[in-house]
């Protein structure tokens, strides 16, 4: 072989091994000097770390090490660090310079470190090279800090007082560290906040920002300019793909006047209300202001029909009620006036309720609905045994964002057993009673929390009041008031206090004559958990074959508290304290205490809570086992 053509060969192969021998690996990068915000922001910019694991060329290594002084500064930027000190130093001693100007891994160039003396085969030397430890440690030096900020908007929008709050609360402010964040989200809020109120010709008239290192200093100009702010104009439906509601129906959820300032606040609460009906699987609201006249906005909004009709089934299984089934069919509308129609049965060992329910959309007030129901039940638990029928007509609305009230008029007929005492009380036998009544009633509901789910923070509350009156259709006068409340408050980033309270009191001089459902009873998953569903409060006791039934009582008083503590994003588990009573008077008050633990999993279909507690104050059984699906409001 000719000498030239021989040592072009040799060279290659020498180029080669050394190329081999040079292969290393980094098995963890360190990051010193920051906090965590910061740390994590680095680490995900830096290049060197999606290296980690990898064996690399001692080119493409080196070349790593030098560029991450300049990746570790820029993402120091975003917090307003723009001078920071670093250092990088990897476990083999060398500290690292900065890459230069047009360096790159794959040009020719000498090593980063001496070659081995001999070219061994490169499985040989992998082998035998230790992995590579990467320290970067960063004095971050003295932050930037905003200079001058001259931020305004022009036209129209510059007496808006909402956009005057929003200018004034603009960060960073002057002498205040330009932190990224906190400029682009101040700067976003304003441009949504033009768009929300009808500004739609809003624009930048100037946008920058100047960043001067050697001073530390930011000197920022933002101007909008606003154009005129848009009033509403028409509304128009199109139901696809076939009309199933009155257009005409729908028109009524509008509750705005054509012509009135634009606010994006009325298309959400107008999304809200047709939500509530139920009658469509897709709601979409689009203004157009490109189509605006004489400055007014048409809106197009495209509805999508659900489903009509809706099947369930289902089985279901209580200590007190023993096994069962339950078997339904919805129509979410029966006609185009958007009527809707419920039956339902619940058919258990001990408990059976058949229901029906018409509904028809109320909207002359309040959003809500005219509702005629008609339920009959047969209860045959441990603790009562008792049969009704009742027959409810009410009106229900939404207030506003946190009120719900329902008034309704019910006709109950309902007959029950009970022990009729012989002989001066040495015997007794078992006896009915029926009774009824015709009486009307007030409900409200109210609801401020963070997440309807799972609550970390707000209140829910409910208050009932009703009454009758003999000469006006029951067989007894009496004024009952009940009210519930729930508090809620977080605790760190994944734990939470539950405390709930009830409280109901009922003025009546002829408590025997009124029916069990309209009496008040503790005890049970939603009033003094480690007892039975109606155990608590005055009843007859077992004996001689008879069965202890419940009385029910004039009052009643509970309370909770509860500390959940989750593990992860799903399961987690709470200790709780229940206590209250159900009595006639004073004498008759017997508090009753239970404990209990339980699990947490926050479900597909919403919070999953099953417990186990135990009665500390003489109860029936042992223990007791609770099982609840969804947000206990």
């Amino acid at each position: 072989m000719p000498l030239i053509p021989r040592l072009f060969l040799a060279g290659a192969l020498s180029l080669g091994a050394a190329g081999a021998a040079q292969a290393a690996k980094v098995d963890k990068v360190e990051i010193h000097g920051l906090d965590e915000a910061m740390t994590q922001n680095v680490r995900v910019s830096l290049s060197l770390v999606d290296s980690i694991g990898k064996e690399v060329s001692g080119r493409r290594l080196g070349y790593l090490l030098r560029e991450a002084e300049n990746e570790t500064r820029e993402a120091l930027e975003p917090f307003g660090y723009y001078s920071p000190t670093i250092k990088i130093v990897d476990s083999r001693g060398d500290r690292v310079a900065a890459p230069a100007a047009g360096d790159d891994p794959n040009a020719p160039g000498e090593r980063d470190a001496a070659a081995a003396p001999d070219a061994a085969p490169a499985s040989a030397s992998r082998a035998n090279s230790p992995p590579i430890s990467v320290t970067i440690s960063v004095d971050k030096g003295e932050p930037v800090k905003v200079r001058r900020s001259d931020i305004a908007v022009v036209g129209a929008g510059s007496d808006d007082r909402y956009l005057k709050q929003d200018l004034a609360a603009f960060r960073p402010g002057p002498d205040q560290v330009f932190e990224h964040a906190a400029y682009e989200a101040s700067k976003t809020k304003i441009s949504r906040r033009l768009a929300e109120r009808g500004y739609f010709d809003a624009d930048f008239s100037s946008r920058r920002v100047e960043v001067t290192r050697a001073e530390h200093a930011a000197d920022i100009d933002l101007v909008w300019t606003s154009g005129q702010r848009y009033d509403m104009g028409a509304i128009g439906f199109e139901q696809t793909p076939k009309r199933i509601i009155r257009d005409s129906l729908l028109q009524k959820l509008v509750y705005w006047e054509q012509g009135s300032y634009y606010h994006q606040g009325k298309l959400d609460r107008f999304r809200e209300s047709l939500a509530r009906l139920d009658y469509f699987s897709s709601i979409d609201i689009e203004p157009l202001p490109d189509q605006a006249t004489d400055g007014q906005v048409p809106v197009k909004v495209t509805l999508t029909p659900a489903k009509r009709s809706i099947y369930t089934a289902g089985v279901s299984y209580g200590t007190d009620s023993g096994a069962g089934v339950r078997l339904g069919v919805e129509r979410r509308y029966v006609n185009d006036r958007g009527h809707k129609a419920l039956a339902q049965i619940d058919f258990a060992q001990r408990r059976k309720t058949a229901t029906l329910q018409y509904r028809i959309p109320a909207f002359a007030w309040l959003d809500g609905w005219y509702t005629f129901s008609l339920q009959g039940s047969d209860e045959q638990t441990d603790y009562i045994d008792s049969r009704r029928i009742e027959l409810v007509a009410s009106r229900s609305g939404k207030i506003d964002q946190h009120w719900t009230a329902t008034a309704s008029l019910h006709g109950l007929s309902e007959r029950w057993a009970y022990y009729d005492e012989l002989d001066g009380g040495v015997d007794a036998r078992e006896a009915y009673r029926t009774a009824t009544f015709l009486y009307p009633s007030l409900r409200a509901e109210y609801v401020d929390v963070d997440d309807k789910l799972y609550p970390r923070s707000g209140i829910s509350a409910t208050g009932m009041i009703r009454g009758g009156l003999k000469s006006v259709g029951s067989d007894a006068n009496f004024l009952q008031a009940h009210v519930t409340g729930r508090w809620f408050k977080g605790l760190g980033e994944r734990s939470r206090l539950i405390a709930r309270g009830e409280i109901g009191h009922t003025f009546t001089s002829s408590l025997t004559a009124m029916p069990p459902s309209l009496r008040f009873y503790a005890g049970g998953d939603r009033s003094i958990r480690g007892y039975e569903w109606r155990e608590v409060g005055p009843r007859i006791p077992a004996g001689d074959g008879r069965k202890a039934y419940a009385l029910g009582a004039k009052n009643v008083v509970t309370s909770s508290l509860e500390y959940e503590q989750y593990f992860n994003e799903s399961w987690g588990g709470a200790v709780f304290v229940d206590s209250g009573s159900a009595f006639d008077d004073q004498s008759d008050f017997k508090m009753r205490t239970g404990v209990g633990f339980g699990v947490r999993w926050r479900s597909p279909v919403g919070p999953l809570r099953i417990d186990i507690a135990r009665g500390l104050d003489d109860p029936d059984s042992g223990f007791q086992l609770y099982l609840n699906i969804g947000a206990d409001l």
